[in-house]
């Protein structure tokens, strides 16, 4: 799977206590949301991040860092807006609420409904930098 990180994950030392093998594809800008922090980094609606392709085939490894299950955070599919490949990318994007980051995200449902929806609605997407 490969997951666009922006965080602490683009520190090589932090993924190899996570995952057991990984490998760093290249610099990438996501578009359509930026970084905010709080007790940890996520997004907000709007602007671009610059981060990392991170591949790993270690998916619940980094689910269970991201506190996926907890509700901490979400991953969500992104899609790659590159030539030779339409595939998706993974992000993970955490609560405000649950971070204490100044972020809104519009619309209404559950927090992972109103990301999914956000990232469906608005073109966001994962560009690389070779």
């Amino acid at each position: 799977m490969d997951v666009f990180v922006y965080g602490t994950l683009t520190d090589p030392e932090r993924v190899a206590s996570v995952v057991s093998a990984y490998e760093f594809l290249a610099e990438a800008t996501l578009h359509g949301l930026h970084r905010v922090d709080g007790r940890y980094p996520t997004l907000a609606p709007g602007g671009t991040v610059s981060g990392r392709v991170l591949r790993t085939q270690e998916v619940e490894a980094l689910d269970a860092y991201e506190g996926v299950e907890t509700g901490l955070y979400v991953r969500v599919s992104v899609p790659r807006d590159t030539p030779e490949s339409d595939a998706a990318v993974a992000v993970y994007v955490g609560d405000p609420n649950s971070l204490g980051a100044d972020a809104e995200w519009p619309g209404r449902g559950s927090f992972p409904e109103r990301v999914r929806r956000f990232v469906r609605e608005n073109e966001v997407v994962v560009r690389t930098r070779e």
